[in-house]
C-alpha cells in the first residue's frame, strides 16, 4: 500500500485505541492489528462500492436506453416508478428515490441502518445518473427492449446486491414479509408484481404489461445469474486456527448462531494431524459481503466452504438475528 495511505490508516489506528482507552499506552501489538483491519475495511468497501457504481451504471441503460424511450415497465419498485412516470409529470430520477424510501427505513428496521444508508446512496446515485446521463436509445423492437432492457437492469440489481445494497426495494419488502408470513420471498415477489402488472395494463395497455412481464422474467434471471438469488441462504463452513475468534465475532457482531464441529485436520505444518474446531452457519446473500470482511480481519487464510440453501425449517434464521442479553 502507499505509504501516504499506510501513514493515514495508522493514524486513524491511534486515535480510535485511543478513544477505547485514552490514559493506557498504545503498544506496536495493539497497533498492528487495528491496522491491518483497517486496510481490510478499505479493501472491502472499494470493492462493494466498484460493484454498485458498476450496477447503478447498467441499470441506467437499461432504464434510459431501452425501457423510458419506448414507454416500457418493470417489475418491483423501478417498475412502480416507470407506471407512475408514465401516467404522471414528476420525473424518473425523483420517482425511484421516494418509491423506494418506505422500503429503505423498513430495510433499516430488517437488517441495519448501514445497510438502508448504503441502498440509499446507491439508489440516489441511479437517480442522478437517470437525470443526468443521456445513452443512446438502442432499438425500437419491442421484444429486444423487454429482453435486454430487463437484463441491464437485472445485471444493475445483481451487482448492488454483491456490493451490499439494493437499488430495487421491493426485495427488502419481501424478505420482510416472508418472515411473518409461510411464504417464500419469491412467492412474496410474485404476488407484489402480480398487483404491478395488472395496473400497469389497466393504465397503459395489456400489450405493455405482457411485455413488462418479459422484462421482469429477464431481470429476475440475471440477477439470478449474478447474486444466485436474493432469497436463497448461504451455508457457510469456516475453518480456521482463529476459530474461537471468528466464533466471537458472528455471534457479537453478525448477531448470527453457529455450530461448532469438532474435526482433526489431516496435514499439518510437520504432516501430523491436530484437532481444530469448525465453524457452521447460515447467512442471507445480504450479510455475505459482511461476513467475508470480519473473517478477513481476523484470518485473512482461512479455509471458507459455501454452498446455497434451498429451504430451511427452525432455527433463528427466518424470524429475527440473535438478541442481545
Amino acid at each position: 500500500m502507499n505509504p501516504f495511505f499506510s501513514k493515514i490508516l495508522a493514524d486513524i489506528a491511534r486515535k480510535k485505541l485511543k478513544a477505547k482507552a485514552p490514559s493506557a499506552p498504545i503498544t506496536k501489538r495493539q497497533l498492528v492489528p487495528a491496522i491491518r483491519s483497517l486496510k481490510v475495511e478499505v479493501s472491502h468497501a472499494t470493492k462493494e462500492s466498484l460493484y454498485i457504481i458498476i450496477g447503478v451504471f447498467s441499470a441506467g441503460f437499461g432504464l434510459k436506453g431501452f425501457l423510458l424511450p419506448n414507454g416500457f415497465i418493470d417489475g418491483g419498485a423501478t417498475g412502480i416508478s416507470l407506471l407512475l412516470e408514465n401516467i404522471t409529470t414528476i420525473e424518473l430520477s425523483f420517482l425511484l428515490i421516494l418509491v423506494n424510501l418506505p422500503f429503505l427505513i423498513l430495510g433499516a428496521k430488517t437488517f441495519n441502518i448501514k445497510f438502508a444508508i448504503k441502498s440509499m446512496a446507491a439508489i440516489a446515485f441511479l437517480g442522478f445518473v437517470v437525470h443526468y446521463f443521456n445513452y443512446p436509445t438502442i432499438t425500437e423492437d419491442k421484444l429486444l427492449i423487454a429482453v435486454f432492457g430487463g437484463f441491464f437492469l437485472g445485471l444493475g440489481i445483481g451487482m448492488s446486491i454483491r456490493g451490499g445494497a439494493v437499488i430495487d426495494g421491493t426485495e427488502v419488502l419481501a424478505i420482510f414479509l416472508s418472515r411473518k408470513l409461510s411464504l417464500t420471498v419469491g412467492d412474496v415477489l410474485l404476488l407484489i408484481n402480480i398487483v404491478i402488472f395488472s395496473f400497469g395494463a389497466y393504465m397503459l395497455s395489456i400489450e405493455i404489461a405482457l411485455y413488462a412481464i418479459l422484462t421482469y422474467l429477464a431481470a429476475a434471471k440475471t440477477v439470478d445469474f449474478v447474486v444466485d438469488g436474493v432469497e436463497e441462504y448461504v451455508g457457510v463452513t469456516i475453518i480456521s486456527k482463529e476459530h474461537e475468534a471468528i466464533r466471537d465475532m458472528l455471534i457479537e457482531k453478525l448477531r448470527r448462531a453457529c455450530t461448532i464441529y469438532a474435526g482433526k485436520g489431516g496435514y499439518g505444518s510437520e504432516g501430523k494431524s491436530y484437532d481444530k474446531d469448525i465453524i457452521y452457519t447460515v447467512i442471507t446473500r445480504l450479510e455475505l459481503a459482511k461476513l467475508h470482511t470480519e473473517i478477513d480481519k481476523i484470518d485473512s487464510k482461512a479455509f471458507i466452504i459455501m454452498s446455497l440453501v434451498k429451504d430451511l425449517k427452525g432455527g433463528m434464521i427466518k424470524r429475527k438475528p440473535l438478541e442481545k442479553k
